[in-house]
């Protein structure tokens, strides 16, 4: 069979592919800043809560999140009663988010740390509330430095959607093995998979740094 038929099953998965990463991309991004921000929230429970999805997240293998929240949840949900079934691509989209999100609130916390403790104590000076501290002060300082690290981030999400095949979603890695079921032609078919991921990841690459120039012209204008 010839390469080119191999091309419109796999781009049907690369639009699967696409959404997921943009979805979980965006949505581990608002877990970021919640876990990292609640990690250095005076609030106990908040901090404590934070501190315990970081690490559960840290800690497992993506790989098992992605099951449990597909196939152990739903068994939970028996238990006590509920129906916590979850349809595959909001799966995908949760572990894929928790994921992303528990190593990106490592970021966002030690880029709060980083800003420099004059800028705390001039903000303590002006009355400032912890509030006001960490909106006006804090993050315009921080976020362009988490940039480069949450660039990473989001590429090794688009990468760590292959997993989801696993579960049944027509994604990329889905539709390559269907395919090579199908035609025994490993080499081809993996190989155009591979020069796909490839390039997805350095156009996702180039956004993020259009992303990351632009959010330093805007720090450089304010400043």
């Amino acid at each position: 069979m010839d390469w080119l038929a191999y091309l419109p099953p796999l781009m049907v998965g690369a639009r699967v592919t696409i959404e997921l990463t943009l979805y979980s991309t965006i949505l581990g991004g608002l877990f970021s800043f919640l876990f990292g921000i609640g990690r250095l929230s005076r609030s106990l429970p908040w901090r404590w809560a934070s501190i315990a999805l970081i690490e559960v997240f840290r800690g497992t293998s993506l790989l098992v999140q992605l099951f449990w929240l597909f196939f152990a949840l739903p068994v939970l949900g028996q238990v006590l009663g509920i129906d916590l079934r979850l349809p595959p691509v909001v799966a995908g989209t949760l572990a894929l988010s928790l994921n992303i999100g528990a190593y990106g609130a490592e970021v966002v916390r030690g880029a709060i740390q980083a800003v420099s403790h004059n800028q705390y104590e001039a903000a303590k000076a002006l009355d400032f509330t912890p509030r006001q501290t960490l909106w006006r002060i804090a993050l315009p300082q921080a976020v362009p430095e988490m940039l480069p690290s949450f660039s990473n981030l989001a590429v090794q999400n688009l990468k760590d959607t292959a997993l989801v095949s696993l579960i049944g979603l027509g994604d990329m890695a889905f539709q390559a093995e269907r395919i090579r079921n199908f035609t025994q032609d490993s080499v081809s078919v993996y190989t155009l998979l591979l020069l796909m991921y490839f390039g997805m990841a350095l156009v996702l690459a180039g956004l993020m740094r259009i992303l990351e120039t632009r959010v330093g012209r805007w720090r450089s204008r304010g400043t």
